[in-house]
């Protein structure tokens, strides 16, 4: 399908053509190059902790922060209604995921069932912040807290987002960062950690690269490395960074731009009683990584994304039940009951949204799903 509208497009221009040229032009330190610390001290100084480590994919940053936290065995509390990496982390550290219900306002773990889920094996708790809104994390961080509980943010569609001027990915011990095309900050590939702590950096330093003791640069020096634990190859590229750093430059301006396309695509969508629109709680900043809407049951919703389709508008659910997928079924996860995760899931529909929507493109699409609910 060749689409008219497509669910995303990476909002860049030539400084970042420039910035990535620039790195490939010096003919060395494609990798641990000066962009890389550069990159990490913007995002900790915007986020507003004392640490950030990159990596190569979000993947690898969430592999890495139940590493750094000696997690091999019990339960970690997730959602099923997120992308399915954060309830893989777990299993990828031979621990379990519980998977927990979410609450119908923000599409966040509820503060109350995690409360009634905890118990002797729950070895930390991964909240996720959906589509850029911030979940309950003030009261899922009070009970971790109460209980002694390893917190770790997924925040990996919520970069910029905020709670009471606070950003999300400092409540925790960690947070956890994607860079993919689809999200606030772009790089095509790319992740990070957000930390306070200097011995979860210290460790996540050594996780991200071979175990290497990081006191001088591998490719610059003669030296032989220290290696003083198991680690893997999870570093982000110079070119990476440097394309990151150029992309951060824009970033007040891409959040802008999708707060005022979803407020566009509110004041054209209001009046329509068939559909229930994205809402920013009071004291809430959402950056509207996805504009999801929710229809009144699975049928209408199916019914309207076929019907966006024929207009070569895209579409997609985020997203379908972890548990309730093959994988997960095999595992014996296919009989939990998560009543809202389910209903949720089976009436959300996002539409497209990226900085460089055009308000031409917005009027057809909400005109599209208006000639749909009249036929």
């Amino acid at each position: 399908m060749k689409w008219k509208i497509p669910l995303y497009k990476v909002f860049t221009d030539r400084d970042d053509n420039k910035a990535v040229n620039k790195v490939l032009q010096r003919g060395m330190d494609w990798a641990i190059g000066h962009e890389i610390a550069e990159f990490e001290k913007k995002i900790a100084n915007y986020i507003g902790t004392r640490y950030c480590i990159a990596f190569n994919s979000g993947t690898s940053a969430g592999h890495a922060a139940l590493l750094a936290t000696n997690i091999n065995s019990g339960e970690v509390i997730v959602p099923s209604f997120t992308f399915i990496s954060t309830s893989n982390w777990p299993l990828m550290v031979n621990a379990k995921p519980k998977f927990v219900d979410i609450e119908e306002a923000n599409f966040g773990l509820d503060p109350k069932r995690v409360k009634l889920e905890i118990t002797k094996n729950t070895k930390a708790i991964i909240p996720v912040h959906y589509g850029g809104l911030p979940c309950k994390i003030i009261e899922i961080n009070r009970i971790a807290r109460s209980k002694k509980i390893t917190l770790i943010e997924d925040c990996a569609e919520a970069l910029g987002a905020k709670i009471k001027g606070v950003s999300v990915g400092t409540f925790g011990q960690m947070s956890v960062f994607s860079f993919a095309p689809n999200k606030i900050l772009a790089t095509g590939e790319g992740g990070a950690i957000c930390t306070d702590s200097k011995k979860i950096f210290k460790k996540l330093q050594l996780i991200r690269s071979h175990g290497r003791k990081a006191n001088n640069n591998y490719f610059k020096t003669s030296q032989l490395p220290s290696y003083i634990s198991i680690g893997y190859n999870w570093r982000m590229s110079s070119m990476t960074a440097a394309l990151g750093l150029s992309q951060f430059d824009k970033l007040d301006k891409i959040i802008q731009l999708r707060r005022k396309h979803a407020m566009f695509y509110i004041s054209k969508l209001k009046k329509i009683k068939e559909i229930k629109l994205p809402d920013e709680p009071k004291d809430h900043l959402h950056v509207y990584q996805l504009f999801t809407i929710q229809l009144k049951n699975n049928l209408i919703r199916n019914e309207l994304q076929k019907f966006l389709v024929s207009k070569r508008i895209m579409t997609k659910i985020f997203f379908e039940p972890i548990h309730l997928s093959n994988f997960y079924k095999k595992l014996g996860f296919g009989k939990k009951s998560l009543s809202n995760t389910k209903k949720i899931s089976q009436t959300v529909l996002s539409l497209p949204i990226f900085p460089g929507l055009k308000s031409e493109e917005i009027i057809y699409i909400c005109d599209s799903i208006k000639e749909f609910f009249q036929n």
